[in-house]
């Protein structure tokens, strides 16, 4: 092979290379199954008014989609305003208080802590997420996992959040035994 299409390729690579995914995630906990689960607020901790409520409804809507169909999310009481996070959400102690009284098994919490179109010419999405699954009786934590991506300027940031938290949610419920 000749050097300049060795450059060339090693080019394409590196283009094709540039949205860039990155997670890390513990082994996946045995779950009970079938169980009732709760979606517990989660931290926006961005820039991004919104951004945590946005992925508290994906997750809800991709647990179902992963065959749960008993998910509860929490009831929204407050809500960010326009002009950044609303810090005075509920704790995670009384959310799982309020899983508890639900009578809920598991609990997916989470924080978004990148959620924005990058700021130049393209515009490219970005996001990142960290998730946790709760056992509610206990309130010990049996899963974590963090992911974060980066796509290509036409893509949409919705639909970049909602892989991303498809990919942690799969692995999450994954150590679920058969129904």
């Amino acid at each position: 092979m000749n050097r300049s299409l060795r450059l060339g390729l090693c080019a394409l690579s590196v283009v094709l290379l540039s949205a860039c995914a990155s997670f890390d995630r513990a082994p996946a906990p045995v779950l009970e199954s079938p169980a009732r689960w709760a979606v517990l607020p989660f931290v926006n901790a961005t820039e991004t008014p919104l951004a945590g409520q946005r992925a508290q409804v994906l997750a809800h809507s991709l647990l179902g989609a992963q065959g749960l169909t008993e998910v509860q999310p929490y009831p929204q009481t407050t809500r960010d305003t326009v002009f950044g996070p609303d810090s005075s959400g509920p704790s995670t102690a009384d959310a799982l208080q309020w899983a508890r009284d639900q009578g809920l098994r598991y609990a997916l919490a989470g924080e978004v802590f990148e959620w924005r179109y990058k700021v130049g010419v393209d515009g490219e999405p970005a996001v990142g997420v960290s998730l946790r699954v709760i056992d509610v009786p206990t309130g010990k934590t049996l899963w974590t996992g963090a992911g974060s991506q980066s796509g290509w300027y036409r893509d949409s940031l919705g639909s970049l959040a909602q892989a991303t938290l498809r990919d942690l949610i799969q692995h999450a419920t994954s150590g679920r035994p058969a129904r």
